[in-house]
């Protein structure tokens, strides 16, 4: 019974602490509520030497929603990055290039960003170099309009070469609907100065060097499609030392007369596809140099210009080694040239692989060129050496052309070899009565299928084994 009773008061006791230990735990909280909710201090209060108030240098907490989105979680952080969020004017006429600059190091650092010009605004933008490498999948959505510095002398002479220079981007897209601008004009003006002393002060602000309005340098796996490029200074779309590049849906656009300014130019780039657009310009709509290779041109609109080229290769005795071309299914209008190979005198390597299928003509000057003697003065010295020419075909190239139908004048030390002219029909353009018949010299290969002119069964020669061991003596320069 004793036993019982004391029993009983050990287990009152034991609540009854219990309860006392739940209603302090009660005050403290009240108390810390109520201390937080006091107006904070508006003096900074002193810390101990050796510590640091880290609560201090963190936001306070924002509040809970009041109702979760579907699935409980909460919308990712948004990871465009809009030119306008970071100071950019948009009016055409303030320098907005230090937005860009940050807006494209902050996507930089972020997977699967995207730097945003944004529609109805103009950015005038200044020479800059966007740099990588970034994180991968990287988008630059042009919707508006990116406007180069009109005036010629503002260009410092570190920038003269590119406009708007990306080096170093892999896995990178540039999107429009929007339009590059390089205001060309303000630059052509200065090749048609007579007076010597206008010529003088032309140099004096380095208009013999133009820019490049979009240049790519060791790139990787770039995609450009649904934008514009106007009135580039010098090339509109430039790419070096890049690999696998794809290129659709885009429209390049300079006067006739605008001096240089290619349309896209390859140098030292290997796996490219250019496809479903229209490039007319003042000078070729698709430039191929050396060190190009896998390179495959198709449904192209091309005009004005001087057509589709490979070269000028091996200037200066230099080494160019060009291989595995694929031009076809191209359109091309009023152009200067159709499909072209142009080395100069001297050089060494060679070019093979190279076909040009499918091509429409019309009132084009020379549709079917190789030129080994390619001279871009009005005199030019005569050498020995060349770049060698192996496995040509020129393949159902029809149409009109305005001044020859073909022009293939080969080295007479390193001669064409293995060139093929298939299913060609090339009639004079409608009223004009001054053109030339066809061109051969020292180029080997065969004819198939039905020709016009009739001259082209006679134009190429068969080749003997001394002809094809000094081909292959220059092709193994490039291997």
């Amino acid at each position: 019974m004793k036993r019982d009773k004391s029993s009983s008061v050990v287990l009152s006791s034991l609540v009854v602490l219990l309860i006392f230990c739940a209603a302090f735990s009660m005050m403290s909280v009240e108390a810390r509520k109520s201390r937080h909710a006091k107006k904070p201090r508006t003096t900074p209060h002193k810390l101990k030497k050796g510590r640091s108030d880290y609560r201090r240098n963190f936001p306070a907490p924002a509040p809970a929603p009041t109702q979760l989105p579907p699935g409980n979680c909460y919308p990712p952080p948004s990871n465009v990055f809009d030119i306008l969020s970071f100071g950019a004017k948009g009016d055409g006429v303030s320098d907005d290039s230090k937005a860009l600059e940050a807006a494209w190091g902050a996507a930089c650092k972020v997977s699967g960003a995207t730097v945003q010009i944004p529609s109805q605004f103009s950015f005038l933008i200044n020479p800059i170099t966007l740099q990588g490498p970034c994180m991968p999948d990287l988008v630059f959505q042009v919707d508006g309009n990116v406007v180069a510095p009109p005036n010629v002398g503002s260009w410092p002479k570190s920038s003269i070469f590119q406009w708007i220079n990306f080096k170093l981007v892999h896995s990178f897209t540039i999107q429009g609907p929007g339009t590059f601008d390089g205001q060309g004009p303000n630059w052509w003006k200065f090749s048609q100065i007579d007076n010597p002393q206008e010529k003088m002060a032309s140099k004096a602000i380095h208009v013999n060097m133009k820019p490049t309005a979009l240049r790519f340098y060791e790139s990787y796996n770039v995609t450009i499609h649904g934008i514009s490029i106007v009135n580039s200074p010098q090339c509109h779309l430039k790419f070096d030392n890049s690999k696998g590049v794809n290129v659709h849906n885009i429209t390049i656009s300079a006067p006739e007369n605008s001096p240089n300014t290619d349309g896209i130019h390859l140098q030292n780039t290997q796996d490219v596809e250019i496809h479903h657009s229209t490039i007319g310009s003042g000078d070729d709509c698709v430039s191929i140099q050396t060190g190009c290779s896998n390179v495959h041109v198709h449904h192209i609109n091309c005009g004005p210009g001087h057509g589709i080229s490979l070269g000028g290769l091996g200037k200066d005795k230099s080494v160019a080694c060009v291989s595995n071309i694929l031009v076809e299914s191209v359109v091309m209008e009023n152009t200067l040239y159709g499909a072209r190979i142009k080395t100069w005198q001297g050089g060494i390597g060679s070019v093979k692989n190279v076909s040009f299928s499918d091509i429409q003509v019309s009132d084009v000057k020379v549709p079917i060129m190789i030129d080994q003697y390619y001279c871009d003065k009005h005199v030019c010295k005569n050498q020995t050496g060349a770049v060698a020419i192996q496995g040509v075909k020129f393949d159902r190239i029809v149409g009109t052309f305005a001044a020859q139908p073909f022009h293939l004048a080969c080295s007479n030390a390193v001669p064409c070899t293995d060139v093929h002219l298939v299913g060609i029909q090339l009639e004079p353009s409608p009223g004009y009565r001054g053109f030339r018949n066809g061109q051969c010299w020292n180029s080997y290969g065969k004819s198939q299928g039905q020709l016009f002119p009739a001259s082209m069964d006679y134009c190429l020669r068969s080749g003997s084994l001394l002809v094809k061991r000094i081909a292959r003596s220059h092709e193994n320069i490039c291997l």
